[in-house]
């Protein structure tokens, strides 16, 4: 998923361009690991984060349709799929980028999952309503897209899904129009990054 700089784990990181790795936390790929491009603004969604986030979502997502809508590494739709989900679309405006995401499906013969090199809000923008369980929503940080973001994406949720939200500040549903009927039901923070898993309020 896409990170600010800032936002980068310290330490050495690998030259810029070269591949490293994320590992897929449970599910069918469990411990599987995929190379990763080293690419400005990308930074995978941590592991324990993504542990935290599937238990949220109770561990398995079995015949669920999940949207990575700006899927980056790919981290929580490889995820998703691991877990069961039984379509995955991820959306990724980055060419190379795109063609990792492209060769780690490949790698893992993963069928469920659709991959459009695409400009995320325009293809959200082309979505049927209610068309999914679970959108994940991790724009870059250093943009202004979030709100935008979420303007297409709530109506995709279907009845009884789940939106998760990682952002550089607290979602305040109060002062978020499009979020009215909406309530955050779990949240954390790891870094700079807040992570929060939404629902409709009366879903629950």
């Amino acid at each position: 998923m896409t990170r600010p700089s800032s936002a980068r784990a310290s330490g050495a990181s690998p030259a810029r361009g070269k591949p490293h790795a994320i590992r897929i936390i449970g599910g069918d790929w469990k411990r599987t690991p995929l190379p990763v491009l080293d690419l400005d603004g990308l930074r995978p969604t941590p592991d324990r984060v993504r542990e935290t986030v599937f238990n949220w979502l109770g561990q398995r997502l079995d015949g669920q349709r999940c949207l990575d809508l700006f899927a980056g590494s790919g981290a929580l739709g490889f995820e998703a799929a691991s877990r069961g989900a039984a379509r995955v679309v991820m959306v990724e405006r980055n060419a190379r980028a795109a063609e990792q995401l492209r060769a780690n499906q490949a790698r893992l013969g993963a069928k469920s999952i659709e991959i459009a090199e695409a400009d995320a809000l325009r293809l959200a923008a082309s979505l049927a309503p209610a068309s999914f369980e679970v959108v994940f929503l991790d724009p870059p940080f250093d943009g202004d897209l979030l709100g935008r973001a979420l303007e297409l994406s709530v109506p995709l949720v279907a009845p009884g899904g789940f939106l998760y939200v990682e952002a550089a500040e607290p979602v305040d549903v109060a002062q978020t129009p499009v979020l009215e009927g909406w309530a955050v039901i779990r949240q954390g923070k790891a870094g700079a990054v807040h992570y929060h898993l939404l629902q409709r309020e009366n879903e629950e």
